[in-house]
């Protein structure tokens, strides 16, 4: 985990609205979302892993410990039950929730942290810089 440890900015961003229409989400939600340019920070606090997102129109964190289950209240408002797994040096998080799925993978390459959305085959791809 340590690889994702600090603050991320936003750099590039693809396939982002067709992702959240596959998830569901309003068009009215995907216009803000899609303007928004968050700032991940990631911490652990003794294998309790916090994990939080702030735009300038809202902040959402998560703290979880690996493979352990828990119910996570999405930035678009989405009850799901959340795992949140490391596989070969990636980040996993698989959320649930009215009979849907969606994968969320996050992995560092090059320097760059790498989010991979999938939903139902749609694929969104986030690219995020260190923010020193």
């Amino acid at each position: 985990m340590d690889q994702f440890m600090g603050t991320w900015k936003l750099t590039a961003s693809e396939n982002f609205d067709e992702y959240m229409k596959a998830v569901g989400i309003s068009f009215a939600s995907r216009q803000i979302a899609n303007l928004a340019k968050p700032s991940l920070l990631f911490s652990d606090d003794q294998g309790l892993i916090s994990m939080k997102s702030t735009t300038t129109f809202k902040t959402v964190e998560i703290k979880f410990r690996l493979d352990e289950e828990f119910d996570e209240i999405t930035a678009d408002d989405r009850q799901a039950k959340t795992v949140m797994r490391l596989v070969d040096g990636k980040l996993i998080q698989t959320q649930t929730w009215a009979g849907k799925s969606t994968t969320i993978e996050r992995e560092v390459q090059g320097g760059k942290l790498i989010l991979k959305c999938i939903m139902d085959g749609v694929v969104c791809t986030r690219t995020y810089e260190r923010d020193e």
